[in-house]
């Protein structure tokens, strides 16, 4: 009997390739500056985040120990990212990612305590209210990504499925947040006599192609593996930390 070959990735296949992704990126902004193709590719690393936050959420089978995990680890990352960030142990003016991250896994989670409740009305007013917490709770707290990145875990959240509009929207909203609101660099591009400019931030959407090959699959998965996909974190940030101080 044959075996229809099926390309598609899992959760295993995205934690490692967002992983190499962030690693590249992280890798120009402090050892190697001035190779913007590693920023470029690095540019694909948080939707994959986002999008494997919002899953794991759904596949945990103890949200108060997956919350207590991030946790855990957005503090033993914080001496880490500060050192990244601003050449210190000490550097309130922003927070790492996995702060980002918690913000977002309490809206989700806020969300669907109300949609047990069954009521539209009221699930519409907490869905509108969480996207105005996004933006409040992501400034206030200075997180990485800030609000931009806790509404683009809202967005995988808002419309995780695989129904085509689905796809559309998340494809809309995710140009939106990181052509519009990130925006920043921009790369001038001429071809055939006419001149084009890319948003540099906006390579992120080619993040869509290995989610949108997400088929449920976990994938090899046991304790060690996952808190590797934990550690990597704050392991890979001290280690650049140390190297750009000396």
């Amino acid at each position: 009997m044959k075996h229809r070959f099926k390309l598609e990735t899992t959760s295993m296949s995205l934690h490692i390739m967002a992983m190499l992704f962030m690693l590249c990126d992280h890798l120009w902004a402090t050892v190697v500056p001035g190779n913007d193709w590693l920023t470029c590719v690095g540019r694909l690393a948080f939707p994959i985040f986002a999008f494997l936050i919002v899953e794991g959420y759904f596949h945990t089978s103890n949200l108060k120990r997956y919350i207590g995990r991030l946790l855990l680890f957005a503090v033993l990352s914080e001496i880490p990212f500060n050192l990244v960030m601003g050449s210190s142990i000490f550097y309130p003016l922003h927070q790492n990612v996995l702060w980002t991250f918690l913000i977002a896994i309490l809206l989700i989670h806020l969300n669907e305590k109300t949609k047990a409740k069954g009521r539209f009305w009221l699930r519409l007013t907490v869905e509108f209210t969480s996207v105005l917490l996004a933006f409040i709770l992501g400034l206030i707290t200075m997180v990485d990504y800030h609000f931009a990145g806790v509404l683009t875990v809202l967005v995988f959240y808002f419309f995780r499925g695989r129904k085509w509009w689905n796809f559309l929207a998340q494809a809309i909203l995710l140009a939106y947040i990181n052509i519009e609101i990130l925006s920043g660099y921009v790369y001038e591009v001429t071809l055939f006599g006419n001149t084009y400019y890319l948003v540099r931030q906006g390579l992120a959407l080619l993040a869509l192609i290995p989610i949108w090959l997400y088929r449920g699959k976990q994938g090899p998965h046991n304790k060690m593996l996952q808190y590797f996909y934990y550690a990597f974190y704050p392991v890979h940030l001290l280690i650049l930390g140390l190297i750009q101080m000396f």
